[in-house]
């Protein structure tokens, strides 16, 4: 079904891989299409709690391919990157997160489930800022971000300039974005743009046992809201975002898990929760 990624699940795991290694997995417009359709599938998908992304091969993804960009270039025109697949009607996520949650790459922030890149090798431009959306990042020692923007004549894109300094300060972005300089994984981990840096060889391993740990000890529907609440809350003042959080603790404590959550305690056995679909 899919030429240019891979998606294999193995409960409580979704793996997207994109998987072009010969071009370090560069995008293309059938690729980000495509990756949209995975994501719906792990979304709706019972089993997945979470979803790890990562690259296939050394890279993670080294941004637009270089065919889209000269086509970008030559027509004038960013829409020149444009391709016409059977997934075109895919549209993971939340509708309900509004507006400003529907353009580029800033859908992921709205889909009801963690995703965790897994950052195995460069990760530059479109690539970077595709992990950036990510909710976590997990970098391997050699992993190499780059924004490159600047170096291609380019702003910083994609919404970058929105959520790397609300991760960084602006300070830092500012460093990374107008200098394009190479960050590895260890400097990554220390600037605070990966959550964790382990050797190659067991990064897949990490950020996937970091959602079997979630699916065997925390609720699912919480993960959901609580996601939902950072990234709504990013864009509201602290009043309005306490009255929403005031409303969500009235509710939490009539739902299920709750209880679920007070009985597994008094019991002392593992939670049996219940598990979050894209209707959910």
């Amino acid at each position: 079904m899919y030429q240019e990624i891979a998606l294999a699940i193995d409960d409580p795991v979704a793996t997207i891989t994109l998987n072009r290694p010969e071009k370090l997995n560069a995008l293309t417009a059938r690729m980000l299409l495509e990756l949209k359709h995975a994501l719906v599938v792990a979304e709706r998908d019972e089993r997945v709690v979470g979803i790890v992304l990562t690259g296939a091969g050394r890279g993670f993804c080294a941004g637009v391919d270089m065919g889209e960009l000269q086509r970008i270039q030559a027509a004038g025109d960013i829409g020149a990157m444009q391709a016409r697949t059977e997934f075109d009607d895919a549209q993971p996520g939340d509708p309900g997160m509004g507006p400003d949650y529907t353009r580029g790459l800033t859908y992921l922030l709205t889909v009801r489930k963690p995703i965790i890149a897994a950052v195995n090798g460069p990760c530059a431009g479109m690539g970077f800022s595709l992990a950036l959306f990510c909710d976590l990042r997990f970098a391997a020692e050699e992993a190499v971000f780059i924004t490159a923007y600047a170096r291609r004549g380019l702003v910083a894109e994609h919404g970058t300039s929105w959520l790397l300094p609300r991760l960084l300060g602006p300070a830092r972005a500012l460093d990374l974005l107008w200098s394009a300089r190479h960050v590895d994984g260890r400097e990554a981990f220390a600037l605070g743009l990966a959550q964790r840096v382990v050797p190659g060889e067991r990064l897949l391993a990490e950020a996937q046992g970091y959602v079997r740990a979630l699916a065997t000890t925390v609720s699912p529907v919480s993960l959901m809201h609580m996601k939902r609440q950072v990234y709504r809350h990013l864009m509201l003042p602290l009043g309005p975002a306490m009255e929403e959080t005031e409303q969500l603790m009235a509710a939490s404590v009539t739902w299920p898990d709750f209880q679920e959550g007070i009985v597994s305690f008094l019991e002392r056995r593992p939670p049996r929760f219940r598990r979050v679909t894209g209707a959910n």
